[in-house]
């Protein structure tokens, strides 16, 4: 006859073979993890079914990741009980709810379970514990019996410690499988960039012959006074030059994020800059109106801060009505001790979609009535900040949008413009 002695050696060697063998788990997914997991707990209990279960949000249903191979177990997957939803109450969703580990020895005189589970599978007796990953609880783990009173209260002790191995197990599963995913995004992302940075490189190559024969095609047709032709060339040429600046947004992007990409700040005439910038985008149709002072030296690179000029213009244009000017305001202010020069371009469109706002300035963000992949915005700003600047935009809907430039005066610290 077992001594209590001979018990307590049994139970101690039975938690700590499962505990090895559970914390050995390797598994990368969490499917799989909980599916390994159950074996052991099966043997420990020497019980006819062990699930694994965790919440699916989205249905809130109880759902076995893992279950024991065992005929109870290949019985419930048949008869489709291995989803048990919170609705349809049971001890399970009891103990996933409250958090209290559950116990019984009679489910079939037990009203409170679900009759599927006592009369299609023929449980009897069943232990449950909570299973929390990461502080957070997510499912439970349970045994069950075809036999009456088959587990003790020292069992179910031993489940409520299984609940937090599983459950770490599972925390450990869920990490490697972010750290496999976002490690394939990178990969793909990287591809994506080498292989858009060739095209965009290809493309400008081809924009090259391609634009001079547009031109000398043009000036042919005026010269033959064949006016409409050159009128279709100019049209041409336009979509030319779109292209062109789409393949050297794309080659910034892949500079700026393989940081290779700086300024070359100089002293530079702000107002002529600006005024040289409307003249080069603004069309008869829409009107520019700027207020500056008549002169204004700034420390900045002139192609770079055209650059973003240009796109903040050429997006305002593109999105005011008919009849409205887009406005353009210079001023300096005093701001954190220094000199700064603010540069706001203001439209009277429909205004920036709220959902946009938060992620504006990133790389390929675009709505449907814009023209382009989503680069230029970004690329004016890690301009503006490679002049130590901000940038921020003000946007209501149907009430137009305000988009405003920071710059110091004296220009950008030589650490900002690298």
């Amino acid at each position: 006859m077992p001594t209590v002695r001979d018990a307590s050696d049994t139970h101690r060697d039975k938690l700590l073979t499962t505990m090895e063998r559970i914390l050995a788990i390797g598994a990368a997914d969490l499917a799989s993890a909980m599916q390994e997991a159950v074996e052991p707990i099966v043997q420990a209990f020497e019980a006819d079914k062990v699930d694994a279960m965790f919440l699916e949000v989205e249905s809130q249903t109880l759902v076995a990741l893992g279950t024991s191979d065992t005929p109870m177990g290949r019985r419930q997957h048949a008869l489709g009980l291995n989803r048990l939803p919170l609705a349809n109450g049971g001890h399970a969703a009891r103990a996933f709810q409250t958090g209290t580990p559950q116990h019984s020895g009679r489910l079939d005189e037990d009203p409170d379970e679900l009759p599927g589970l006592v009369h299609g599978l023929g449980v009897r007796s069943e232990i449950i514990a909570p299973v929390d990953v990461n502080g957070e609880r997510r499912g439970v783990v349970l045994a069950s019996s075809a036999a009456r009173d088959a587990f003790s209260e020292d069992d179910l002790r031993l489940l409520e410690l299984i609940g937090r191995w599983v459950g770490l197990v599972a925390h450990r599963s869920e990490l490697n499988q972010r750290l496999r995913d976002e490690a394939a995004e990178r990969g793909r992302r990287v591809a994506a960039d080498e292989l858009i940075t060739v095209l965009a490189h290809d493309v400008k190559n081809l924009l090259t012959p391609l634009v001079a024969r547009i031109d000398l095609l043009r000036r042919r047709a005026r010269h033959d006074g064949r006016e409409r032709d050159a009128q279709d060339l100019d049209a041409t040429g336009r979509v030319a030059q779109r292209l062109g600046r789409l393949a050297s947004d794309l080659l910034d992007a892949a500079r700026l994020e393989g940081g290779v990409f700086a300024v070359n700040p100089q002293p530079v005439e702000l107002v002529a800059l600006a005024r040289e910038t409307v003249a080069s985008v603004s069309s008869g149709e829409r009107r520019v109106l700027i207020r500056a002072p008549d002169h204004l030296e700034v420390c900045l690179d002139p192609d770079r801060i055209r650059q973003v000029l240009e796109n903040l213009l050429s997006n305002a244009i593109r999105h005011s009505p008919e009849g409205t000017p887009v406005d353009i305001l210079i001023r300096t202010e005093a701001r954190d001790g220094g000199e700064w020069v603010i540069l706001t371009i203001r439209n009277d469109g429909p205004g920036v979609p709220p959902e946009l706002l938060p992620r504006l300035f990133t790389r390929f963000t675009a709505d449907s009535r814009s023209a382009g992949v989503g680069l230029g915005l970004y690329i004016a700003r890690q301009i503006v900040e490679l002049h130590d600047g901000t940038i921020a935009v003000e946007s209501t809907p149907s009430q137009g949008a305000e988009f405003h430039v920071a710059l110091p005066l004296a220009g950008p610290s030589p650490a900002a413009a690298q």
